[in-house]
């Protein structure tokens, strides 16, 4: 079915509402959602499916939008598939006060932020605009970031819940509807019911350029060393003190330099030291452990163990612990026993008229983990670019296509409606 001349695009103007609405999360925080904040876009958007006719849509405790499109095929062997978006934005860059900013009719030049002209998003910087010749190009003001990532998949999942409501002639079967918060800080899918959910498969809106989708993502250990100073006054340190923070130092500076994010592309792991608190008696340094392969995960943590073993050979008296923590696992293992997943999600982006890529994602997603809680779910490209930075952008025609893919996803499903589903 050709569904350009059918629709009537929600994207943009939902978009540019949703990115408004601070919804930053805080990974220093114990609640759940991290920030009561998320919750004003999750009420935003239960009111807007309401409004669509989503009848069920609700806001949970734990600040998780549900909604349910019925299905209006007259099949019955289809099974329920999931669109899922997170609504928080990443703590690395300020997401209050956002002004969205449309330059229209892109044509290679560079975007001088309004709110900070030393914030330029140069051609040079990023070759992907090229793709963006003629089209409608969205970034923030130059104080905050944009929050594509991922309003940009929201007002997406959204529109299309606008489109299959509105257009009777796309057949589909039963679609749950997914919205997350604190997807940025390791939590997204924390307090999610799968068993309520109920689908059979999900795709997560979450990825960068057009027609790309993610099937394999990082493997991830979080770890945290504890290093065991000895304090003194430091008028009468000498021969006494023994600094955890200055032990700290020497750890980081023993971690191999080629086995560090800088340093690595493709599917190269590595470590990252995230952050380092404490004083004299006592530091500790957490770090990402990131690689394709379960089994380097071991290997990297062995690095840190070996690099503080090093150090702390010099400083008799002082010691460590070291803990180490599963975060998520690489989704592919999963995915590649439901293989008609990817292949249905790659042929609804070539109906777009997009030119299907399978990726590997440098990363996570909500699907990382949801695929491991029953919920097979790779990554389908928002057209979310520089997230996390004040750089942030996305074009309308490249959210828009994203619109079409979703809908082709539905239709196909509802082609080849499963017996044993």
């Amino acid at each position: 079915m050709e569904l350009n001349s059918l629709l009537n695009f929600t994207v943009t103007g939902r978009f540019l509402r949703y990115v408004t609405i601070d919804t930053q999360s805080d990974p220093n925080s114990d609640t759940i959602p991290s920030t009561e904040k998320q919750k004003d876009l999750g009420r935003a958007l239960v009111n807007e499916l309401i409004e669509i006719g989503l009848h069920d849509a609700h806001l949970d405790d734990y600040g998780y939008v549900y909604a349910t499109i019925p299905s209006n095929s007259e099949k019955d062997n289809i099974p329920v598939i999931c669109f899922c978006s997170h609504m928080d934005t990443a703590p690395d860059c300020s997401g209050t006060g956002v002004k969205p900013i449309v330059h229209k009719n892109y044509q290679r030049q560079d975007i001088i932020l309004p709110d900070d002209h030393s914030q330029v998003i140069r051609l040079h910087d990023h070759p992907e605009l090229k793709t963006q010749i003629g089209n409608d190009v969205i970034t923030a003001s130059g104080l905050t970031l944009l929050g594509a990532d991922n309003k940009a998949g929201v007002a997406e999942i959204m529109d299309a819940c606008y489109q299959l409501m509105n257009h009777p002639e796309i057949k589909h079967g039963t679609i749950r509807i997914l919205f997350t918060p604190d997807e940025e800080i390791g939590r997204g899918v924390d307090k999610v019911d799968i068993k309520k959910l109920g689908a059979y498969a999900g795709y997560t809106m979450d990825g960068e350029s057009a027609g790309n989708m993610e099937n394999e993502t990082f493997s991830a250990d979080g770890a945290k060393l504890v290093i065991n100073g000895i304090s003194s006054h430091p008028g009468f340190a000498k021969g006494k003190m023994q600094s955890a923070i200055k032990i700290a130092g020497q750890i980081v500076a023993a971690l191999p330099h080629d086995l560090s994010p800088e340093q690595t592309e493709g599917k190269q792991g590595f470590v990252h030291p995230v952050s380092i608190s404490g004083h004299i008696e006592t530091a500790e340094i957490d770090f990402i452990i990131r690689d394709f392969e379960d089994e380097k995960l071991a290997q990297h943590a062995e690095v840190i163990r070996e690099a503080a073993d090093t150090v702390l050979a010099r400083f008799p008296g002082c010691s460590y612990d070291l803990q180490v923590k599963p975060q998520y696992r690489n989704m592919k293992k999963v995915l590649d026993r439901h293989p008609e997943i990817v292949e249905y999600g790659m042929e609804a982006m070539k109906r777009a008229g997009l030119e299907a890529r399978l990726c590997s994602i440098r990363g996570g997603t909500d699907g990382s983990r949801l695929s491991f809680m029953g919920l097979p779910c790779p990554n389908i490209f928002a057209g979310e670019h520089a997230f996390h930075s004040k750089h942030e952008w996305v074009s309308v025609q490249d959210m828009q296509k994203a619109v079409e893919t979703i809908l082709h996803l539905c239709m196909i499903w509802e082609e080849r409606g499963r017996r044993d589903a």
